[in-house]
């Protein structure tokens, strides 16, 4: 064990306690060499930051995109899960590679396609739109627009994830459970809402937990496609806390990263107590 432990304290628990300290001082970029002459200033970083206007901004477009984005993801997941499960037999692999592929692909290589798709000149949506006489906006230029873009491309690039899970859940329903629902006379809804999504409970809490914290830190979709703007209207919680850290301000930033934290641990607390077995 003691490998393991060392490099566990030397990489991950020292880290952890160097930036909660951190969090707590006014350390910028020019103490570097003298991390140790910093001065205290208690909860000063964290005040700073709620009264940061940037930051309530980049903290609404974060519950945005989470409110959002969690529960469509989950829902186009079961959805392809309930079609593979129980209409899709012969290609079943094929549909499970292709949707699980965005999974594993490079977000740049996702900003391209996405970026094709929603160029207001000639991109693939507003051309599809010109078709029947509609003048598409730009996408990603728009305040109301950006961030529902980029919902869409989170929730493509990342329900893959969940639907193999969701697929592994429904195959481990017996038959039997569902067929005793049809003998006693329930229609195909009454089988899924009565029998289905209960025994789904354990699958749809661990889902929603591993979702609700990736998407919590989300940062890859708006630093490559946006920029965080227009006017910050897609900034993120990690992204302004990664700018923050540019700018050599690592006190606020390190307490930014530590209420983004406590809102994860306070969120996926909420899911157990409203997910858990009954």
């Amino acid at each position: 064990m003691l490998p393991f432990a060392v490099l566990f304290l030397a990489f991950t628990a020292g880290p952890v306690l160097g930036s909660l300290a951190t969090s707590f001082t006014d350390m910028r970029q020019r103490d570097l060499r003298t991390p140790f002459a910093v001065n205290g200033v208690g909860f000063g970083n964290y005040v700073k930051a709620f009264q940061d206007e940037t930051f309530r901004k980049a903290a609404f477009n974060t519950a945005y995109f989470v409110v959002v984005g969690v529960p469509l993801t989950l829902l186009v997941a079961l959805a392809a899960a309930v079609l593979l499960d129980r209409g899709v037999k012969k290609f079943q692999s094929l549909f499970k590679v292709a949707y699980y592929l965005p999974v594993v692909t490079s977000i740049v290589a996702i900003a391209v396609i996405w970026r094709f798709v929603l160029s207001p000149d000639a991109g693939l949506l507003n051309s599809a739109l010109g078709l029947v006489g509609i003048d598409g906006p730009n996408w990603l230029a728009s305040k109301t627009l950006a961030m529902p873009s980029l919902i869409a491309m989170a929730v493509w690039r990342n329900f893959g994830s969940a639907m193999i899970i969701f697929l592994a859940g429904l195959q481990s329903i017996p038959d039997s459970v569902e067929e005793a629902g049809q003998i006693d006379g329930a229609s195909p809804w009454q089988r899924f809402r009565y029998l289905i999504l209960p025994l789904l409970r354990p699958t749809i809490l661990f889902t929603s937990v591993t979702s609700g914290i990736g998407y919590l830190q989300f940062f890859e979709e708006p630093f490559v496609m946006t920029q965080g703007g227009p006017l910050n209207s897609t900034l993120s919680v990690s992204m302004y806390t990664y700018q923050q850290f540019g700018f050599g301000n690592y006190g606020l930033a390190t307490s930014m990263a530590y209420l983004l934290f406590v809102v994860i641990a306070v969120v996926t607390f909420i899911q157990f107590r409203l997910l858990r077995e009954k």
